[in-house]
This record gives C-alpha cells, structure tokens and sequence, in this order.
C-alpha cells in the first residue's frame, strides 16, 4: 500500500513501466481512500529496487510511507493496471 499523493500523479502507469523495466510482474490499482495498491512479484533484488524507486515514484508523487507485507499469490504473467477498489 503506497499513501501519500499518489493519485492523479501518474503514479499507477509508472508503476506499470517501471515494474515491467525490472522484469516484476502483478498488478496495482487505486484505492477509493486514496492510496494507490500494488502486489509485486520477482526476483528479491528486483522487488528491492522496485521498492526504492517507489518511495519517490513519478515526479509528481509525494509519497508518505509504504506499508509493505508479504503474500502468497499465484503466479502472474505480466504487470498490469486494474481498476479502483474499495477500502478494506
């Protein structure tokens, strides 16, 4: 879970491109509280790198912190932006 201002910045399709450049696959959508969530799947050095770019994101995009937790998923084949989802 990425807060901060990171909607409306472009933050989703920078998501999308830098997650696809590192070979990362999963998905990241908008959250109706104004978070922008992500789920990211690949190699440990990349997720890594991935995560340090994310604390600053697109130029626009003033991120606050990020709350990041492991999960199990299945296996996904590319990176993709989904729609918005609710709160949980």
């Amino acid at each position: 879970m990425i807060h901060g201002r990171v909607q409306g910045v472009w933050y989703r399709a920078w998501t999308v491109e830098t997650a696809r450049g590192l070979g990362l696959t999963g998905w990241v959508r908008n959250r109706t509280d104004g978070s922008v969530e992500a789920v990211i799947e690949g190699e440990d050095a990349a997720v890594a790198q991935f995560m340090a770019l994310a604390q600053g994101g697109p130029p626009a995009a003033k991120v606050a912190r990020i709350d990041a937790t492991d999960v199990s998923v299945a296996p996904f084949m590319t990176f993709e932006k989904r729609e918005t989802a609710g709160t949980r």
